[in-house]
């Protein structure tokens, strides 16, 4: 394995492995790709407070998430396509983050099905649930979450009308990629890639295909998929899929204050303060600028999760210090499953833990738990309100 100091040294690697469709698939937003880029950016503007002469030893990292005890707080978040990034993706990240001890959470949209990941790794972990337009898909994939014995329901709140990605259109994003000319000339160049695509089974979206009505191809499945997010999803049909699931609810998509109020009276579990990496609304304020409105919204009523521009430990640890109970990291870890595979994502989980733990010593603090905004230097108009 090259020596990997960083989560950007994954994502080079990445870059040269996967073929191009995918890479963008990932590192890309909607429309002008402000947001995607202002998740990362408001982060940067986040300053650390530096302690001197505190004693350092006997650190922990160690939390928990919805009750769950975590290596540290950092839930691997859904991805979609992720075996198209990896052969047999999902099951390498979630074998990854059992290790580890971190949740996984698999996607609906994902190409190994909620059955091929129970199997392959025997141990609980979260899913991430898309309402669709077809109740009895709902209702049957809901049902096969309970029999995988998954832990959570993540429901995405918003993702009911697609938001457009250039690339996706211009490089003909499919799962399996469709032959033509330009795909093939890339191919060429990710030989090892399709080596490891040629010894699975797995490559279209495994949690649909044999699952939802007239879905037996690839065609019928793009179909189907271009049809079916619901756009009619509002806070009874919410309540049908929370009383249908029974267990513990995730709220993924939170990015206003009001919305908070409203998931925290719900009844949730926890929410996950996001804008989709910047793949749905462009334009939308970044994950770590709205999280301190919402913190103060709800801190005291829900646990509160974020997402969105997280790339290092030092994010994770800003997060935490903003009022974030954890943390959910996307791009991060797919840049490690594109580059080595399983290896790849406990490298970057890795990478995160380390560069928490050790700046975590050097603002003077031993506990993961401790963590607060008398850690951080913040710009005067980061927490003024937009108007």
């Amino acid at each position: 394995m090259p020596v990997i100091t960083c989560i950007d040294d994954l994502k080079k690697i990445y870059r040269r492995r996967t073929p191009r469709m995918f890479y963008d698939y990932a590192e890309s937003g909607s429309y002008t790709e402000g947001t995607f880029r202002a998740n990362s950016d408001d982060f940067q503007r986040i300053k650390l407070r530096q302690k001197v002469a505190v004693d350092m030893s006997g650190r922990s990292t160690e939390s928990t998430m919805i009750g769950q005890k975590v290596t540290m707080p950092v839930a691997l978040a859904p991805v979609g396509m992720t075996g198209m990034q990896s052969a047999d993706g999902e099951i390498k990240a979630a074998t990854a983050a059992k290790k580890f001890g971190v949740p996984f959470t698999l996607s609906t949209m994902s190409i190994c099905s909620i059955e091929d990941v129970a199997e392959a790794t025997g141990h609980p972990f979260w899913f991430q649930l898309y309402v669709m337009r077809d109740q009895e898909f709902v209702e049957n994939i809901i049902e096969r979450a309970k029999k995988a014995n998954c832990s959570a329901l993540v429901l995405t709140l918003d993702l009911q009308i697609l938001g457009q990605r250039h690339k996706d259109l211009k490089n003909g994003l499919s799962a399996p990629p469709k032959l033509t000319l330009p795909v093939m000339l890339d191919l060429a160049t990710k030989w090892s890639w399709g080596l490891e695509m040629l010894q699975t089974k797995r490559r279209s979206f495994g949690n649909i295909v044999g699952h939802a009505k007239g879905v037996g191809d690839t065609r019928s499945l793009m179909s189907w998929t271009a049809e079916q997010f619901d756009p009619q999803l509002d806070w009874d049909k919410i309540a049908r899929i929370r009383d249908l699931w029974g267990g513990k609810l995730i709220l993924k998509g939170i990015n206003d204050p009001d919305d908070a109020r409203m998931a925290a009276d719900f009844g949730a579990d926890a929410i996950v303060v996001s804008n989709h990496g910047g793949r749905q609304l462009d334009g939308a304020v970044s994950s770590i600028r709205m999280l301190p409105e919402i913190v103060q919204a709800v801190g005291d009523q829900v646990e509160i999760h974020l997402d969105s521009g997280i790339r290092s430990g030092q994010d994770v640890l800003k997060a935490l210090a903003m009022g974030a109970h954890a943390t959910m990291i996307g791009r991060a870890f797919i840049y490690g499953l594109g580059a080595m595979g399983e290896a790849g994502v406990t490298k970057a989980l890795e990478v995160i833990h380390k560069e928490l733990d050790v700046t975590m010593a050097l603002c003077g603090e031993k506990d993961v738990k401790h963590l607060g905004r008398h850690n951080l230097l913040i710009p005067k108009d980061f927490l003024e309100p937009y108007a």
